[in-house]
């Protein structure tokens, strides 16, 4: 017995099947557990021959999967209107499944199909990005797990938006990636000073902003004038999921200067403008979206050993546990609504656990 809803304000409906025939009505309530019990009084009812079986209702048609694809997108960018990043990493994960599944009905993709996407998806190799190079370069990377557990995450999605149409969600049966997320790269302040005397503007000054205050690249690119707060010390980020990373982000001396500087030769609200579209004038540009690129020039050229952009966030993280700050002042400083998700940022060094050993010998010894 399957209980669904067939849109997300609607009542509960039903579905089973009953002497070969599809039994799906609507329970009229809008508790499942409620729903549950009418299913099963009505199914009572039919095995006793209190009711008869209600004629079958129009099927409705079943999509194909790139169809219906483009009516989860269509619906996505509507859901996820005050979070756009998250209906833009829906398109980014589409485009693999639609290149997999193609026009299949979505009917007969079975977990099994779905296992060999998964399979195929995690051996698929892509050549390296490079805009310059006049030769195309061999393919020699492959998808991160978490890549394509997003892939699946959104397929699992698409299946459930479409319940009342297919009645198993063949993702459900297919076990996800690992994933190994807990990276710990940390940079010595040797390295930092290498990366930002090779970092090209704006890199070096979002770098700056980051490493002295432990915003995230994505934070630091939207940073606007009316929310930067010089003589109080502190800048608001309006932006976040939740409320927590809604918040004020108190700054060093350091991170004041560049963002005086920039607010001085500031020609839009936006402090790190992306590039001006023709006719458009340049202070209605909107935030840089990325500095990738010069992130992996800047390592390059520094011969520091690589890191990505956000490893910045975590060296950060890491001095300030190591400068004795608690955990619960950190994850508000983060941006963090638990201070579980600290714990990956801050990761001592060895220098640090030795002297925590000191600290306790002479403990001890008193």
């Amino acid at each position: 017995m399957n209980i669904y809803k067939r849109n997300k304000t609607g009542p509960y409906w039903y579905r089973f099947n009953y002497k070969g025939q599809c039994i799906r009505r609507s329970s009229g309530v809008y508790n499942r557990d409620d729903a549950k019990d009418i299913a099963s009084a009505y199914r009572t009812q039919l095995a006793k021959g209190q009711v008869g079986i209600d004629p079958p209702e129009e099927p409705n048609p079943i999509p194909r999967f790139k169809q219906a694809m483009a009516d989860f997108l269509e619906w996505s960018e509507t859901e996820y209107a005050a979070h756009p990043r998250t209906h833009r990493r829906y398109e980014t994960s589409s485009k693999a499944l639609l290149s997999f599944f193609g026009d299949k009905p979505i009917d007969r993709i079975t977990s099994d199909d779905v296992e060999k996407f998964k399979i195929q998806r995690a051996k698929q190799k892509k050549a390296p990005q490079c805009k310059k190079a006049k030769k195309k370069r061999k393919a020699t990377k492959t998808p991160r797990p978490v890549t394509v557990n997003r892939e699946l995450a959104l397929l699992k999605h698409l299946f459930k938006r479409n319940e009342s149409i297919v009645a198993r969600n063949p993702v459900k049966a297919v076990k996800f990636l690992d994933e190994d997320n807990l990276q710990t790269r940390v940079l010595t302040s040797d390295e930092e000073k290498l990366y930002l005397l090779a970092a090209s503007q704006p890199l070096q000054d979002i770098a700056t902003i980051m490493i002295e205050s432990g915003m995230r690249p994505e934070e630091v690119c939207r940073i606007r004038s009316e929310n930067v707060h010089l003589e109080q010390g502190y800048l608001f980020n309006p932006y976040g999921k939740t409320k927590a990373a809604r918040r004020k982000v108190w700054l060093s001396d350091a991170a004041l200067d560049v963002l005086s500087n920039r607010i001085e030769k500031a020609k839009g609200n936006y402090l790190f403008p992306g590039r001006v579209p023709a006719g458009m004038k340049p202070e209605d540009a909107g935030p840089i979206v990325k500095v990738n690129a010069a992130h992996t020039a800047a390592v390059v050229r520094s011969k520091v050993p690589t890191f990505r952009l956000y490893d910045l966030c975590h060296t950060w993280a890491t001095r300030m546990a190591q400068a004795g700050v608690d955990l619960v002042t950190l994850a508000a400083m983060l941006g963090h609504s638990r201070i579980e998700m600290v714990l990956r940022y801050a990761h001592p060094t060895e220098a640090h656990q030795a002297a925590a050993i000191q600290k306790r010998q002479l403990y001890m010894a008193k």
